[in-house]
């Protein structure tokens, strides 16, 4: 029987940023699951503060290359790697001098928060699914973390749905206690849109706020996982309304075998 393949999108990954709930789930989750016997990839952003002298990055030139077309622009699209060693497991990282060589992940103490968000996580999500095609890498489950990552399912069940290497690819989402000071530029809509996407589909999107940027995840993931004790009420009754499989916020000193049990009933084993 073929090992398990699970792809971890992460916002935040540890030593990479400085701890977070979000950065140390993203660091040890992957690690937890690849010692119970699944094979793993993980992505993250290459924001510019991550150092890549000290980390050790360096590009995948067959992976990169590729332009991505947001809001009628081309950006190119760059592919670097690096490994955590005391895990065994590689952080394959998507860079773009546009969107992610400033220093700071939604924001920073200079500019406030990013005026293109929006197209940061767009950029972001197209770039890891276009990485993960090249590869050839086909996962049975993908698990978004974060607010960066949330387009990610709609982009799986719509514009990927027919790919032979995504098309029975199941989509878990954490959900965390983060917030955006606004909401993300009004034309979000518009440009989150890609073969496959008709504008009914991306309904729940009337003002782009934090709250409809999570319920949008929602609509087009399998499963749900609350990554903080306290999210805003507002979501959290969108995901009971939803009647999704939900995993309850766990112990952080005890969360792996709980979210691996939770991938096997997503995916159809338990």
């Amino acid at each position: 029987m073929k090992k398990q393949r699970i792809l971890y999108v992460s916002q935040e990954i540890t030593p990479y940023l400085p701890e977070t709930e979000m950065s140390i789930i993203g660091r040890y989750l992957p690690q937890g699951i690849q010692e119970r016997g699944r094979e793993i990839r993980t992505f993250l952003p290459k924001y510019g503060h991550i150092n890549e002298r000290r980390n050790q990055l360096h590009e995948v030139i067959r992976l990169s290359g590729m332009n991505l077309i947001i809001n009628d622009t081309d950006h190119p699209l760059i592919i670097k790697v690096a490994s955590i060693q005391a895990a065994r497991m590689q952080v394959y990282f998507i860079d773009n001098e546009d969107y992610f060589h400033r220093k700071g992940i939604l924001g920073d103490e200079k500019s406030g928060q990013f005026s293109d968000n929006d197209e940061r996580l767009i950029f972001y999500a197209r770039g890891v699914l276009e990485t993960v095609r090249k590869l050839r890498w086909a996962p049975d489950l993908v698990h978004c973390h974060g607010v960066i990552s949330s387009v990610i399912p709609l982009y799986l069940k719509r514009s990927f749905a027919q790919d032979p290497l995504f098309n029975e690819t199941k989509v878990v989402i954490s959900l965390y206690d983060q917030e955006f000071e606004q909401a993300l530029d009004p034309n979000f809509k518009e440009k989150v849109m890609m073969e496959g996407i008709n504008s009914e589909d991306v309904d729940v999107i009337s003002k782009p706020d934090i709250n409809q940027i999570n319920k949008l995840a929602v609509d087009y993931a399998d499963g749900i996982i609350l990554g903080s004790a306290n999210i805003k009420k507002e979501v959290v009754d969108y995901v009971e309304s939803s009647g999704k499989p939900t995993l309850t916020f766990q112990d952080p000193e005890n969360y792996v075998d709980k979210y691996s049990d939770f991938y096997d009933q997503v995916i159809g084993l338990s």
